[in-house]
């Protein structure tokens, strides 16, 4: 229709509309809005800002649909896809780079190159990955990984029943939160994540174990495969409905 605008926005940006929204409405804190989309506080006051101002369009990347500054030329993209193609058939992209360089005085970055190499099929040597495991980098800043496990272990000894400890770990800061239950379960993570939530606010993502708490081995249903969904516990659902990831280690021993 004529004077009708149509604005097109990526999955990243459609979750933000609803959070923006809650903010300006008072649902929710800046905080917990910042942990919900992985942002800083100080960008999330800005898009409220550009919201308010502009609207939704605002949380489109003004970027979108322009070429990057940084693009190569057409006919050097062409010539350097030529040259790897028949001179430097095989090489892979860094050592590409190294001779392209050298001898046709091309200047290309090989993660530059590599991308070229994807989108044109182009054929190269792929380095193996290593067969050790490397560890894992922590999280850049507190609210993007929390870790949670149930830790059972007699804790008062024998001057007490059984229990166990409902552990929370910051990946970032390492900052510890727990409350003692007398199971491991889903009522247990349930007051417990609602307690550090209050405290902490929403997480964007929990590492949590096998435990049947956090993950089923049920079928899906009928309306789940519709939907193309995965059966979910209680944990699962809840966790979903707050938009927080789930990322699944190994079962805990005990």
């Amino acid at each position: 229709m004529a004077g009708k605008v149509i604005i097109m926005m990526s999955m990243k940006e459609l979750k933000r509309v609803p959070v923006i929204h809650n903010i300006i409405n008072k649902r929710i804190t800046q905080q917990e809005a910042a942990n919900i989309l992985g942002l800083c506080r100080r960008q999330i006051i800005r898009l409220v800002k550009q919201v308010k101002e502009k609207g939704e369009i605002a949380l489109i990347h003004k970027s979108r649909g322009m070429p990057s500054n940084r693009a190569a030329p057409s006919d050097i993209k062409d010539r350097v896809l030529t040259l790897c193609k028949t001179r430097y058939k095989d090489f892979n992209p860094t050592f590409a780079a190294e001779k392209l360089f050298e001898i046709d005085k091309i200047k290309t970055h090989p993660d530059t190159l590599r991308r070229w190499f994807i989108k044109a099929d182009v054929e190269y040597k792929r380095r193996k990955a290593p067969k050790h495991r490397s560890w894992r980098p922590r999280k850049v800043c507190f609210g993007r990984m929390i870790q949670i496990d149930g830790s059972h272990h007699p804790w008062f000894e024998d001057r007490g029943s059984g229990c166990v400890l409902m552990g929370y770990v910051d990946d970032a800061t390492g900052r510890i939160f727990g409350r003692f239950y007398d199971y491991e379960g889903t009522m247990p993570f349930m007051d417990s994540f609602k307690r550090y939530v209050n405290k902490y606010g929403i997480p964007q993502s929990v590492y949590v174990d096998m435990h049947s708490t956090y993950k089923t081995t049920k079928k899906p249903t009928i309306e789940d495969e519709l939907n193309n969904q995965k059966a979910l516990t209680q944990a699962g659902r809840a966790l979903k409905e707050l938009g927080v990831e789930v990322i699944y280690g190994s079962l805990s021993p005990g």
